[in-house]
């Protein structure tokens, strides 16, 4: 399973998840684990923390959602966690990454497995840092390096290497 955090205007319109730039750069991550992005979306539920597009930020680019909305989609996301019970769940973005596993500071929670519960259900967190072309958290090395742990413990994962076979 794959959490974000809300759908894009894009996505929106399309119905598609990860429709544009950042899920062209997204699944040129899985693709350099081997992993097309129709297999993964084939293979893959990819929910979010906001299930409506929260709207525009008066600074440009996409409004993170509020509190409000999180709390109100959040029945969703647990309902999906509840009837899946995925053994990994990766996380895209900070926001994600504190619905999740309860903190959004990427510096810690990009590259190590996390073990979390939620909605009944047990599973490991792999975060990763929101793959939008607005951020800059990649264009330091040391988050870079930790990017790169986060796709090995993703590939070492034996939910996905059950999925997809051994890192292609």
């Amino acid at each position: 399973m794959l959490v974000g955090q809300a759908p894009g205007p894009r996505e929106r319109d399309s119905g598609r998840p990860f429709a544009h730039t950042a899920g062209k750069r997204l699944f040129e991550w899985f693709a350099s684990l081997g992993v097309a992005e129709s297999r993964f979306r084939e293979e893959i539920h990819i929910a979010a923390v906001a299930r409506c597009f929260p709207g525009r930020a008066p600074g440009g680019g996409d409004r993170p959602p509020s509190k409000l909305e999180i709390a109100n989609c959040s029945q969703h996301l647990d309902r999906e966690l509840h009837l899946l019970g995925p053994e990994l769940v990766i996380a895209v973005g900070g926001m994600a990454a504190k619905e999740l596993a309860g903190s959004a500071e990427l510096g810690t929670m990009v590259g190590p497995l996390h073990r979390c519960k939620r909605a009944g259900a047990v599973f490991d967190v792999v975060v990763l840092p929101h793959p939008s072309g607005r951020s800059t958290w990649l264009n330091v090395d040391r988050n870079r390096a930790l990017l790169a742990m986060a796709l090995d413990s993703i590939a070492s994962h034996r939910a996905f290497r059950a999925t997809f076979g051994p890192r292609g």
